[in-house]
């Protein structure tokens, strides 16, 4: 083996990581919308949780991802630490499908079926579909395409590796270099290594099929090389936890401990059976096949033995992590969510719809004070529109470092809605604070409004809670039906602000009140129409962005001509006439 056949095979290497890369980015930007709905329905159910965990490796291709997920969604509040156990267990399971599909280069036969499913020789088929379809403007097309070249590029490097590596069969270095792997503790300590430096099973498992090729490795040199591979995994979760939370940091521990018990156990029951039956097997050659079914037993025996003690390995990461001097604070927006852009972009939205019923709950304590004041609320209004301005300021710059994520179509919708809106609550809350200004003006002057200046604040309050209500509503469910239901309400509120500013002052003309008092009802009402004016900005956003558009005067231009508008608009004039 020269030089040549080294810089073959770490290309082969780097060829083989960048395709599976590439192929996990496309499953997960092609499954994003389900991956999402399927995280979101987790469960405490540790079978359910397996299922879940296994599919969603098996989907994005990577035991690392979905465990830096799960440190990520229990540092965020979104998992408790006894949903995570039968996830990551489920990872593990998962984690295999690579294996399998790389153990498919072993395939023998001379036949053009069995030819064909050679990855060397459908591969190439598959990267000229990828190809083809990375050219689609269908989204979902160019995804499918990233996975079929992704895979592709993957069974090039795998090739390139095993071409490099065939002539060391016949070196007697690499023979007995390979005599030290039948020692288990030797063979588990190379495989945690290799994997933690490489931070992926799959990849190391890979390597080792490549390996398989020269016809010298055993069962014997394997198997405890394909345990450590397990444990030395487990860098990427504990690396992760690192600055987050105990319980996300508890997950990670979950993690290292269930895969060293179980290489622990697998290796005990399978060298103590060895001693008693003496396998056969055990000195033979082990090929790509042997590598995937050695790798698939061990994660499910792990997982089978393991399962019914998920609630001592929860103990046990408790009594790694302790809970003293624990805050339990919570990190709403955790960025190892970052790696899975559509969960990332999935929990930003909880996020801001918190926000926005935080901002509304504000304003309706607001508007109760200007008739009944008390003091309390008033101070928790103060503390909460800082809440909100947190949101605003955590949420811009998390949705800022999410945009420059590879997004889906779709995702990257979301996160335009989600930035245009942002402000807007934050707005509306701070004008939360000024109508708590105003009662409290009013209730340290003993203002008192006329009788038909209260009924015309009564229309105008009822009007702004109709708008908060469809505008929660609409942004909420995404309701574009309900959200083009909030530009008329809006243009009446503007023109009843109008009336009722003309109405006052003819009142004042009449001494029927003070200038002081017109002050107070003119900053309420100003206060009431811009916060309706937010409600609007909401609105309009979820319907250009839905339709692709960013033209907002355009929209608001015609949007005003039409004939819903207008069967809308005069309903709500005649509901809310003075």
């Amino acid at each position: 083996m020269n030089i040549f056949s080294v810089l073959s095979l770490l290309g082969g290497l780097a060829i083989f990581l960048f395709g599976m890369n590439i192929m996990g980015e496309g499953l997960e930007n092609r499954s994003g919308s389900r991956l999402k709905s399927i995280l979101e329905n987790l469960t405490s159910n540790p079978i359910k949780g397996v299922a879940l965990g296994a599919l969603v490796t098996a989907v994005i291709q990577s035991s690392s991802a979905t465990t830096v997920m799960v440190v990520g969604f229990v540092n965020s509040g979104l998992m408790k630490l006894s949903q995570s156990i039968g996830i990551i267990m489920g990872a593990n399971i998962g984690t295999t499908v690579t294996a399998w599909l790389l153990s498919l280069t072993g395939i023998q036969g001379d036949s053009f079926l069995m030819n064909m499913l050679k990855p060397a020789n459908f591969s190439l088929v598959f990267a000229f579909i990828g190809i083809i379809l990375s050219f689609s403007k269908r989204e979902k097309s160019k995804y499918t395409g990233s996975i079929l070249l992704g895979f592709a590029i993957l069974m090039i490097g795998m090739n390139m590796m095993a071409g490099a590596v065939e002539p060391l069969k016949d070196v007697p270095e690499f023979q007995q270099m390979l005599l030290l792997f039948k020692n288990p503790l030797l063979g588990v300590l190379t495989g945690a290594v290799l994997t933690a430096i490489i931070q992926s099973s799959s990849a190391s498992v890979g390597i080792l099929q490549a390996l398989s090729v020269t016809g010298a490795i055993t069962y014997a040199n394997a198997i405890p090389i394909i345990m450590g591979q397990n444990i030395g995994t487990c860098i990427t979760a504990i690396l992760s936890s690192i600055g987050a939370n105990k319980n996300a940091k508890r997950a990670a521990i979950v993690h290292l401990c269930f895969n060293i018990i179980g290489t622990i156990t697998f290796l005990l029951v399978f060298y103590t059976a060895h001693a008693i039956i003496h396998f056969s097997f055990i000195n033979d050659t082990i090929n790509e096949a042997g590598i995937a079914t050695v790798h698939t037993t061990f994660n499910v025996f792990s997982t089978l033995i393991m399962l019914p003690f998920t609630k001592q390995l929860e103990k046990l990461a408790y009594f790694v992590i302790s809970d003293k001097n624990n805050t339990g604070e919570i990190q709403l927006l955790d960025e190892r969510l970052l790696e899975t852009p559509a969960v990332a972009v999935s929990q930003a939205r909880k996020v801001s719809v918190q926000m926005l019923l935080i901002a509304r709950d504000t304003l309706d304590k607001a508007m109760q004070l200007i008739s009944h004041y008390d003091e309390k609320t008033a101070e928790s209004i103060m503390k909460t529109e800082k809440k909100v301005d947190s949101y605003e300021d955590k949420l811009g710059t998390y949705l800022v470092k999410l945009s420059r994520e590879s997004l889906s179509y779709e995702d990257s919708h979301q996160i335009s809605n989600l930035l245009h809106s942002i402000g807007d609550f934050e707005r509306m809350s701070d004008h939360a604070v000024n109508l708590v200004d105003s009662a409290e003006e009013i209730h340290d002057k003993k203002i008192v409004f006329s009788e038909s200046a209260t009924k015309e604040l009564s229309v105008m309050t009822a009007a702004i809670n109709e708008i908060l209500e469809l505008t929660t509503t609409a942004f909420v469910n995404n309701d574009l039906e309900v959200a083009a239901k909030i530009e008329p309400l809006e243009q009446v509120i503007d023109k009843l602000k109008a009336k009722l500013k003309n109405r006052h002052i003819q009142r004042l003309q009449k001494n029927e009140c003070t200038i002081e008092t017109g002050f107070v009802f003119s900053d309420i009402l100003t206060n009431y129409e811009r916060i309706a004016d937010h409600c609007s900005n909401i609105a309009v956003c979820l319907i250009e962005v839905a339709n692709d558009s960013f033209d907002t005067h355009e929209y608001l231009h015609n949007f005003h001509h039409d004939v819903s508008f207008e069967t809308q608009y005069q309903a709500y004039k005649q509901k809310y006439a003075v």
